[in-house]
């Protein structure tokens, strides 16, 4: 897939989000690159990682929190086309990817989030 068309998934994922989430990601900046660098996968491989948030999460910020560099998520093309063999599976991946970073975000752990992600696929 072009860059062009998975980063329109990345923007219909995020348009996808009920308002009042997206509401409160201010100061938040979300990009799509091929794949994570270095620092970025702290150990994993080249294609584990499917998206990473970098930031402060809402839950940790006090009235301290202020003139900061924004919060990245970033959303890793080439990992997720890796594991999806079809443009159905990569549609699905890029809204699950982008469910989980946003959700770091507002303070939910991997733990937590495995928890959710499991019943989604009970669900499905």
């Amino acid at each position: 897939m072009d860059a062009k068309s998975f980063s329109g998934l990345v923007s219909q994922a995020l348009d996808n989000l009920p308002d009042e989430f997206l509401d409160l990601l201010e100061n938040v900046e979300i990009v799509v690159e091929d794949y994570p660098s270095l620092r970025q996968r702290r150990g994993s491989k080249r294609n584990e990682l499917l998206g990473l948030y970098e930031g402060v999460p809402l839950t940790e910020r006090d009235t301290h929190y202020g003139l900061v560099l924004p919060d990245k998520i970033t959303i890793f093309q080439k990992p997720i086309e890796a594991i999806c063999r079809t443009d159905a599976e990569i549609i699905d991946q890029v809204e699950k990817t982008v469910r989980h970073e946003v959700a770091h975000h507002f303070g939910m752990t991997d733990v937590q989030l495995d928890e959710i992600e499991e019943g989604w696929s009970k669900e499905g």
